[in-house]
């Protein structure tokens, strides 16, 4: 089965390299990604544009948008990304530099960091950003849920926000990062509610195959996500991420197809990604 990774970053962000070396324990660099995605039958990554311009400053205000990724000055061939938004850079200048980086054959979407900044996604301030998004017909990805840094302010980044979002900008096909977890019962209702939401589901775990294993066999880690997948009731509003440098590729997959019935495999692991992101078709 092939398979797209939707969800991973590879930018020089200073929590990445220090997760990858102490917790993940993997190889994150330029090689890295593509010995793990080679062995894990991976064709294709979907990157999160992201930088910061201070060390273990992200989220930092200083950084431009559109933010693309900057781990290596190569971007693997089978690596597209996202283009990062940033609300503090969002003038004329900015909104420009972003309308042409979605031009970029390897730009297949926009990304918004909820909670790592403080604006609602039905903030004023990006409403040129869904302008854009709509006029050349580009998915959205926001975070939601938890935050990768103890700065970021949950409120901002709870699933029932994007609610809204979704109410007010039909056109446009949003996906919620990591289901909003903790809260994917309150993520599984904007899904279920709304048919240009999706979710991914990258992220829900942060370590080595060991430590998946671990959460795995817990009776009851899990149980908030099972009981949010069921409540959502349609398997092919869901797309497979890793969030790598969090945890390797294969693990991963591994864990995913377990809570995933296996005849919406195909859907989760490669054909939802093709009918949000339709750039992608032209990388594969």
């Amino acid at each position: 089965m092939k398979i797209i990774d939707a969800h991973m970053h590879f930018s020089d962000i200073e929590s990445f390299k220090e997760t990858a070396r102490d917790l993940s324990k993997l190889d994150y660099s330029y090689e890295g990604i593509i010995k793990e995605y080679e062995d894990a039958n991976v064709v294709l990554g979907i990157g999160m544009g992201l930088q910061e311009k201070e060390k273990e400053g992200f989220p930092d205000a200083a950084s431009s948008t559109p933010m693309g990724m900057d781990l290596h000055e190569r971007l693997p061939s089978s690596v597209v990304y996202c283009a990062g938004v940033n609300p503090h850079h969002l003038d004329e200048t900015a909104i420009e530099a972003l309308e042409k980086s979605v031009q970029d054959p390897k730009v297949v979407g926009i990304k918004i960091y909820l909670g790592y900044y403080r604006y609602y996604a039905h903030d004023k301030v990006y409403d040129p950003v869904y302008k854009i998004a709509s006029k050349y017909g580009l998915p959205v990805v926001f975070h939601t849920g938890d935050t990768y840094s103890e700065r970021g302010l949950l409120k901002y980044s709870h699933p029932l926000t994007l609610d809204e979002v979704a109410v007010e900008h039909r056109d446009i096909n949003f996906v919620m990062a990591h289901f909003g977890d903790p809260w994917t019962l309150d993520g599984a209702e904007v899904v279920y509610k709304n048919r240009n939401m999706y979710a991914d589901l990258s992220g829900l775990v942060v370590g080595t195959a060991e430590d998946l294993k671990r959460y795995k066999d817990s009776p009851r880690f899990f149980n908030h996500l099972k009981h949010a997948l069921t409540f959502t009731d349609n398997y092919k509003k869901f797309l497979f991420g890793t969030d790598w440098p969090l945890i390797p590729v294969q693990p991963y997959i591994e864990f995913v197809k377990s809570i995933i019935p296996k005849e919406y495999h195909e859907d989760v692991f490669y054909n939802t990604a093709l009918k949000v992101f339709p750039k992608i078709e032209k990388h594969l």
